[in-house]
């Protein structure tokens, strides 16, 4: 397996515990936030192509919902026609008609499923996939706009405990992981925590159910948290690291 870190969160350095093969570091080429991230997303396509293309299922870790739409862009590259699993706690299902904030990260799977091409999925060749195409796993943290979307969409849902082979999209799956769809009391230090979520290793578990139909292409973790305050938190995310890892 190949392990590629993208150490950014848009681009923010964000520093994530684990030792990669892979180092991404975009040539950024200044302008709007969409342009960094689209550069972000082609430098992440780039790391990820050659490794699918070798028969891998490469390991992506970064600190951005939004490098999502790079992972699946590199698996196109190379051939594959994947669908997606999307554990988060929250939608990612903004456009930027329905955002109250602005804040890109919560556009990601929309933007994944074809929202806004012109300004995302165009910029680095992602083909965006079909909102049929795309699980979206737990989301209990919903705006209202994104609960009417979700409501009629195409996208399935579905709490983790769910998680089985009949739920998921036939044929190649890329496999993207929020760590926030962790309780907060099991990960401290996320940027966007929600209470009442799933344990890690609960989330761990469904996982490995995803990755046991041997359909898997690629899978993101993205880790958007703050800087560790003390060794306890450094610790936390080097085991959960870790365990992605050895599924």
């Amino acid at each position: 397996m190949t392990t590629i870190l993208v150490p950014y969160h848009q681009d923010e350095r964000v520093e994530i515990p684990v030792r990669a093969d892979i180092t991404v570091e975009p040539d950024f080429p200044g302008g709007d936030a969409w342009q960094q991230v689209a550069a972000l997303c082609d430098a992440t396509a780039a790391a990820v192509a050659p490794a699918v293309a070798r028969g891998e299922v490469p390991l992506v870790f970064s600190g951005d919902c939004l490098v999502g739409g790079g992972v699946v862009a590199g698996t196109q590259r190379a051939g594959a026609d994947p669908a997606i699993v999307w554990f988060d706690a929250h939608g990612d299902v903004h456009t930027v008609e329905t955002s109250t904030s602005g804040y890109l990260g919560g556009m990601s799977l929309r933007l994944v499923t074809g929202a806004h091409p012109e300004r995302y999925a165009d910029r680095f060749g992602l083909r965006p996939l079909g909102p049929e195409r795309a699980v979206l796993v737990n989301a209990r943290d919903l705006d209202p706009a994104e609960a009417e979307y979700l409501a009629t969409s195409a996208t399935g849902r579905i709490p983790v405990d769910q998680v089985t082979v009949d739920a998921l999209p036939p044929g190649a799956l890329v496999l993207h992981v929020d760590v926030d769809v962790i309780d907060p009391a099991d990960l401290p230090g996320l940027k966007f925590p929600v209470p009442g979520g799933p344990s890690a290793d609960e989330v761990l578990a469904a996982c490995g159910r995803v990755l046991a139909t041997g359909r898997v292409v690629a899978v993101h973790v993205s880790c958007p948290w703050w800087v560790a305050t003390d060794r306890e938190q450094d610790v936390t995310r080097e085991r959960l690291a870790a365990q992605f890892a050895a599924l």
